[in-house]
């Protein structure tokens, strides 16, 4: 299919910047099978559904036409449904598991693929650490900055969970101490 018959969503709320767009072309490029396997969407009037920059990104590597198999067909769906579709088809679902991440996968790779991962720089001096006692400067630093840690909640407790952190923070309660003193009453328990 020719891309000039190909139209861009002028509707389409998703965007990717600078270098996430070089990955993606460097993605295509590296790995063209990838758009057999999740093909751009179109409507009857062959405007992209779903799939709206990695058509850019084809038209930028210089594609002028696509093998068919790259490129699928919606036209049975309502306009309800279109509207759906194009903003379901990029909300990313799940999350990933990071620890597995971590251990099973190399991040640089990761990161070349597209996937936003934490790298551990390889050239950093600590060495400045040892040089002074820091501890006064670190607590003027830290003298008042909130810390966050992320806990999970089963589906069905989630809403809940949320409803009640929004209440306290309302009454400007401190949750974080509440949290810490029942789990260490609990604690206590055992």
């Amino acid at each position: 299919m020719k891309l000039t018959e190909i139209k861009s969503n002028p509707n389409n709320p998703r965007v990717i910047k600078d270098h996430k767009f070089e990955k993606l072309k460097k993605s295509i490029s590296e790995f063209p099978k990838m758009m057999e396997l999740r093909p751009m969407v179109i409507n009857e009037d062959n405007i992209v559904l779903g799939g709206n920059m990695r058509l850019k990104a084809l038209k930028d590597l210089g594609y002028k036409e696509v093998p068919e198999e790259w490129v699928k067909r919606a036209s049975d769906l309502t306009e309800e449904e279109t509207r759906r579709f194009i903003i379901a088809d990029n909300v990313g679902f799940g999350e990933h598991d990071w620890e597995m991440l971590a251990n099973d996968w190399d991040s640089v790779e990761l990161d070349e693929w597209g996937l936003d991962v934490w790298q551990q720089p390889t050239d950093v001096d600590y060495s400045i650490l040892d040089d002074e006692d820091m501890s006064e400067q670190l607590d003027d630093m830290t003298n008042g900055v909130k810390k966050a840690i992320q806990i999970e909640f089963e589906a069905e407790h989630y809403e809940e969970a949320q409803a009640l952190v929004k209440y306290w923070r309302e009454r400007e309660a401190y949750i974080g101490g509440m949290i810490i003193e029942y789990l260490k009453a609990e604690k206590d328990k055992l």
